[in-house]
């Protein structure tokens, strides 16, 4: 049995539990449906997982942190289902996406009752102030995030701002501290949040944030990886998205367009531009990553934040489920 699969053995059902009545609070009978909807897609659960495996590690108890738990789950469904919004994105878990289902319209509405469900989540933790604090702070982060990922594409934007504000270069360094935000504060948070619920140690809440934010890193850039090459039954996405997508905000792109000679560099950069990308343009794209073994490289990234990682977990007791945990992400296929 894998870690993941322990820990919803252990944990599922009450986070499941927990997803579901914050959600239901309120909640019209004819709109139950298409607000649950996203939830039940499924997903790994990961982040709340880590939540109250955090939790049990410094103290023994996860209860205190199954509020928690939730609130970091809503988190991250919630900027799905924008996140599928702003990219018109019709697949995700290998199911509709909520847009996709229901319309962009209701999409938005259903987004904005997973934003209350949160607050609903955050008056039943031990400190409300610092939870309502903390998940401000997390969520602008997230927005930053997604708003620089944006900024990062080459093209097929018409929106006003992006289209002026558009980014001409993107650094490497660029994409770290973009995923950064888009991804590692929730992971980071999901940490420090577990600890929080159940201790004063302020030492130990940024160990586990430290921890959670270089894990964080290193499961985007495996996803990136992923993305493009991954298995679509195992995965849930379409394979390659982010090339069609236009984005240097892929860690494999993102490398590639660091180590290529000029004229490859530009023609991965002209295909990158195209509005409507053609099977063959994107198989052409991919070619010249593999020439530039961006992949191999993208790869070894992904361990060096994993050691960070490490270096910050061996702060935290009782840590063998983090560091399976930690292990997962790094040999996960989906």
């Amino acid at each position: 049995m894998d870690v993941l699969t322990a820990l919803h053995a252990k944990y599922g059902q009450e986070i499941e539990k927990a997803l579901e009545r914050y959600l239901a609070i309120d909640l019209a009978d004819d709109f139950h449906e298409a607000v649950l909807y996203q939830l039940k897609t499924g997903g790994k659960r990961l982040r709340p997982l880590l939540t109250l495996a955090t939790a049990e590690a410094v103290s023994g108890r996860w209860e205190p942190a199954l509020p928690a738990a939730a609130i970091v789950e809503l988190i991250h469904n919630y900027s799905l289902i924008y996140d599928d919004i702003i990219d018109r994105g019709d697949v995700r878990r290998g199911m509709p996406t909520v847009r996709k289902a229901f319309g962009d319209n209701a999409a938005i509405l259903i987004g904005i009752w997973y934003r209350e469900a949160i607050e609903e989540a955050v008056l039943e933790t031990p400190k409300p102030l610092v939870f309502a604090r903390e998940v401000a702070k997390v969520i602008k982060a997230i927005d930053e995030g997604e708003r620089l990922d944006i900024l990062f594409e080459c093209a097929g934007r018409s929106d006003p701002y992006f289209a002026k504000a558009r980014w001409k270069e993107v650094t490497l360094d660029d994409y770290v501290k973009m995923v950064s935000l888009k991804t590692g504060v929730l992971i980071a948070a999901a940490a420090k949040w577990g600890v929080l619920s159940v201790s004063d140690d302020g030492d130990l809440a940024e160990a586990a944030w430290n921890f959670g934010l270089n894990a964080g890193i290193a499961f985007q850039i495996i996803d990136d990886v992923l993305d493009i090459y991954g298995d679509p039954k195992k995965f849930g996405k379409e394979i390659g998205k982010d090339i069609k997508e236009h984005k240097r905000s892929n860690a494999v792109v993102a490398i590639a367009l660091s180590k290529l000679p000029p004229h490859k560099r530009e023609r991965l950069l002209s295909i990158l531009r195209i509005d409507s990308m053609r099977d063959a343009e994107v198989k052409e794209a991919v070619e010249i990553l593999d020439e530039a073994k961006a992949k191999e490289e993208a790869l070894r990234l992904a361990d060096r934040y994993r050691e960070e990682a490490e270096r910050h977990l061996a702060k935290i007791p009782n840590n063998k489920t983090l560091r399976d945990l930690l292990n997962f992400i790094l040999k996960r296929q989906y």
